[in-house]
C-alpha cells in the first residue's frame, strides 16, 4: 500500500479568491492527517497564488507525519526550503501563467539549474525529490545530480480518455519505476489521480507514496476533509 500524502494548496486557492482567512490550509492539514493521511504537501509559488509564507512557517510547527515542500528550483526558494527545513522538498517546474503544474521537470535540459538547487538542499541535510515525466532520461540525470526520490508525473495517464492510451501511458509509468529501482531511487507518483483513476496506479507495489490534492480537496467540498481523504485512503489500500 503506498502511502497518501495530501496536497492542500487548494484550500489556499479558495481564500485567496476572496483575501479573507479562511478556508484555513493549516487547518486542512490537521484534518487530513487526522483522518490518516501519511503526509501533507505544500507549493510554495513564486507568485504566491495560492499558499503564502506564513502558511509553510505554521505548518512546519503543526504537521506531525511528514510535510513535503515543492518549489521552483529557484535561490528564493532553495533559501526559504533551509530555513523552513521541510520533511523533504521536491522540485518541480513552473510557470507563472500556468493554472496547475505542467509536465514534468526538465532536468536533462536545466541540469546546471537544478543540480545547483539539489546540491544546496542536501548541504543543509534535506531529502530532495524531483518531479519528472515517466522517461529514462530525466531519471538517470535525476539519479546523476544526486536526487533522493523521483515523483513520477501520472498526468497524461490521467487524461488519457481512452483504453488505449490509458494502457499505453499505464506501461510508461510502470516501466519508469523499475528504471528508478535500477537507478536505486526511491519513487513516488502524482498528478491528476482521483477517486476513479488511481487504483491502477496502487497496484505498482514499488511506488512508495502517492501526492493528491484537487480530487481530494473538491470532493471533501461536499463531504468533509476527513471523509475526503478516508475514502481515498480505501482505494489506496
Amino acid at each position: 500500500m503506498p502511502k497518501l500524502n495530501v496536497n492542500i494548496d487548494h484550500v489556499a486557492t479558495l481564500r485567496q479568491a476572496r483575501g479573507t482567512n479562511e478556508p484555513d490550509p493549516v487547518l486542512a492539514a490537521y484534518l487530513a492527517e487526522l483522518a490518516g493521511a501519511h503526509g501533507i504537501v505544500v507549493h510554495l509559488r513564486e507568485d504566491r497564488r495560492h499558499v503564502q509564507d506564513r502558511d509553510l512557517y505554521i505548518l512546519r510547527e503543526t504537521v506531525k507525519t511528514k510535510l513535503n515542500m515543492e518549489m521552483a528550483a529557484t535561490t528564493e526558494m532553495v533559501r526559504i526550503a533551509t530555513d523552513v527545513m521541510p520533511d523533504m522538498v521536491t522540485l518541480v517546474p513552473e510557470k507563472r501563467e500556468e493554472l496547475t503544474t505542467e509536465g514534468g521537470l526538465d532536468v536533462v535540459g536545466n541540469r546546471k539549474t537544478v543540480s545547483k538547487a539539489v546540491d544546496k538542499l542536501k548541504e543543509e541535510g534535506l531529502f530532495v525529490s524531483l518531479f519528472i515525466d515517466p522517461d529514462e532520461k530525466q531519471i538517470k540525470a535525476s539519479k546523476e545530480i544526486g536526487a533522493d526520490m523521483v515523483e513520477i508525473h501520472t498526468g497524461s495517464y490521467a487524461e488519457a480518455d481512452n483504453e488505449k492510451k490509458i494502457e499505453k501511458e499505464l506501461k510508461k509509468i510502470e516501466l519508469s519505476v523499475g528504471i528508478a529501482l535500477d537507478q536505486e531511487l526511491r519513487v513516488a507518483a502524482g498528478h491528476g489521480l482521483d477517486y476513479r483513476n488511481v487504483e491502477p496506479i496502487v497496484w505498482i507495489e514499488e511506488i512508495e507514496e502517492l501526492n493528491i490534492g484537487h480530487s481530494i480537496i473538491s470532493r471533501s467540498v461536499i463531504v468533509g476533509i476527513e471523509e475526503a481523504v478516508s475514502e481515498m485512503l480505501i482505494l489506496c489500500s
